[in-house]
């Protein structure tokens, strides 16, 4: 269950690199009469726009989701808190789930903490969620035609304080637990209608009956309607659904929101501030200057701003001089990987050598990941080498090494071994290009499909209008130049980048800069990018022991170490180095475990006090 595919598609995702979260530690208690007011900015262009918690991909970000809905409405279970991913029992409505011994059944057990409107949040609650989700799953988000819930969901029920689910088949616990039950949200009651004053009947419906589907198309098409209506949003009838640690007080149309101190939350963090202000801004100059002017507890800085490099991933380095004074600097990793996928499309020019493992190799032994993180990201950045976030827990993946340092000697060694050789490039005959000079099927011949003559001379596409991602490739373009393969180069935008990935007339490799981000899913299993029934599988990419390795990890009871393992050797996409987040945190704020970004995104301002 993923969210946000249309808008990684659609190049909104970059919002996911200029949106920032904060997040200190867990404690039992918090401050008797909470005080002051914590300032905080919101992306630029990437205001809070839909309120309701059940959303199609046009609405699915961080913004909406991380930064502004689960400060009110909280998961079922939580995932994430300081620089960790990881589960957080105690800040889940329901205590820990549990499996039967076939993994084709899980019990969930709720808290009984309340709505704000005094309602518990119960199995009523939760059914509320499944039941719509069932009766209209191509309008959630979360998604994925076949897999988990509701696809996989034989039979849901509720009742008091308990809901059980029977699925079709053994899943993997970690798997349902992170990708699914962590994506429900429990709904009130008060929610369940289909006009100010019409009932709905969606909660308390059988689960799959007719009628109950008939009753939550209803719901939804009501409370749709008032989801992007700005006015609505600190009425009433959204925040009687607030079991968070904060209820909204006031909205406006431009974005702005004041968050205040929810006394009705039960969990165990309670804020220790009385009010949060999120601030809107159009540009990422005009945060800076608020900052510094001293407007903001906490924002963001581009890394490109900053003049000082940082000295490894996850370090940092000095702040620029005008925000020293006021603020410091810290940084994380967002919960995802970047690439860029090849075209697999037969029909393209030149996909017989990409198809080549060793082609494959070669290109990746040539991007120099260091010196891009170095100078393009200012050091804040991570090298990326698998399918997994850099932040991922050893809990569900073990150690893997990296099979393709940046090597040229070897890169270009491992082309020559293959048959090829240095000759004139026929369409630019000053430079240097690998020819098959050996051609056919054996270890020390180029490889099937590729004729004698045929030269190493592809085409790549990125995103157009971003500074760092001209940077980025046109080093890796200098570096695979060297080596003697040539790139020519066109951008686009990303739309049309991802269009073009696996079109028959598109590019070899194709980059739309920001790769695929995972959250809110909290395992990052590869079933939506390297099976062949992927939904974003974008290069077409297909190898039968990749989607065995996948079904294990969301099927079985492995890990996904052996999935890490396989898809960092045998390279079905190119992987490229990934920016970090940094942010400007006022001095004078506290937390007890830092003001590292959360990989989730998760903005938890309960934790922080002056």
């Amino acid at each position: 269950m993923h969210f946000g595919r249309s808008i990684r598609a659609a190049g909104a995702i970059l919002a996911l690199c200029t949106t920032v979260s904060l997040v200190g530690a867990a404690s039992t208690s918090a401050a008797s009469s909470p005080r002051g007011t914590i300032t905080y900015a919101e992306a630029a262009g990437a205001n809070p726009n839909y309120i309701f918690p059940f959303m199609s991909c046009a609405y699915a970000s961080e913004n909406n989701i991380n930064q502004f809905q689960q400060l009110m409405y909280r998961p079922l279970y939580w995932f994430g808190l300081g620089a960790s991913s990881s589960f957080v029992p105690s800040l889940s409505l329901a205590k820990p789930p549990v499996f039967n011994k076939t993994s084709r059944a899980v019990t969930i057990t709720l808290k009984g903490w309340k709505f704000a409107d005094g309602q518990a949040v119960n199995a009523r609650s939760v059914m509320f969620f499944l039941n719509m989700f069932k009766a209209n799953p191509t309008s959630y988000c979360g998604y994925t035609a076949g897999l988990g819930i509701p696809d996989q969901v034989s039979t849901a029920s509720g009742r008091g304080d308990k809901v059980t689910i029977i699925f079709n088949r053994r899943v993997n616990p970690k798997w349902m637990l992170g990708n699914f039950l962590s994506e429900i949200t429990p709904m009130p009651d008060a929610w369940d209608r289909t006009s100010a004053r019409g009932r709905g009947h969606c909660a308390t419906g059988g689960y799959n009956a007719a009628s109950t589907k008939r009753a939550c198309v209803a719901v939804q098409t009501y409370l749709d309607s008032l989801a992007t209506s700005t006015a609505t949003f600190s009425g009433a009838m959204w925040q009687s659904g607030a079991d968070g640690p904060w209820r909204l007080t006031r909205f406006d149309a431009a974005g702005n929101a004041t968050f205040r101190a929810n006394a009705h939350y039960s969990g165990p963090r309670r804020a220790q501030v009385k009010y949060v202000k999120e601030v809107a801004f159009t540009t990422a100059t005009a945060e800076v200057s608020r900052l510094e002017q001293g407007g903001l507890n906490v924002g963001y800085i581009d890394p490109s701003m900053l003049t000082s490099v940082a000295r490894r991933p996850g370090a940092v380095g000095s702040n620029i001089a005008s925000l020293a004074g006021r603020y410091r600097i810290d940084t994380g990793s967002p919960w995802a990987f970047n690439y860029a996928p090849f075209n697999f499309n037969p029909a393209v020019p030149g996909e017989a050598a990409t198809a080549q493992h060793y082609i494959r190799q070669a290109l990746q032994m040539a991007v120099d990941q260091p010196s891009i993180i170095a100078s393009v990201f200012e050091g804040y950045g991570y090298p990326i080498t698998t399918p997994l976030p850099p932040s991922t827990s050893k809990s569900i993946v073990g150690k893997v090494t990296n099979p393709y340092p940046f090597n040229l000697n070897a890169a270009r060694a491992l082309l020559t071994s293959h048959g090829w050789t240095l000759q004139a490039d026929l369409a630019q005959p000053a430079l240097q290009v690998m020819t098959c000079s050996a051609p056919g099927t054996a270890a020390n011949q180029c490889g099937a499909g590729i004729p004698s003559g045929f030269q190493l001379n592809f085409k790549i596409v990125w995103t157009s209008g971003t500074p760092a991602l001209d940077a980025m490739f046109n080093m890796e373009i200098a570096e695979w130049s060297s080596i003697g393969v040539v790139f020519t180069h066109t951008t686009d935008t990303s739309t049309n980048v991802i269009a073009d990935c696996s079109s028959a007339t598109g590019d070899n490799v194709c980059s739309w800069g920001t790769g695929w981000n995972y959250a809110p899913s909290n395992y990052p299993s590869g079933e939506s990018l390297f099976t062949s029934t992927g939904d974003f599988n974008t290069g077409a990419y297909a190898n039968p022991q990749m989607s065995a390795l996948i079904t294990g990890s969301i099927y079985g009871g492995s890990d996904l170490t052996a999935y890490a393992r396989f898809a960092a050797a045998d390279l079905p996409v190119l992987y490229e180095p990934l920016e970090g987040r940094v942010v400007e945190i006022d001095k004078r704020l506290k937390s007890n475990i830092g003001f590292a970004p959360n990989p989730l995104g998760n903005f938890m301002p309960e934790y922080l006090h002056f």
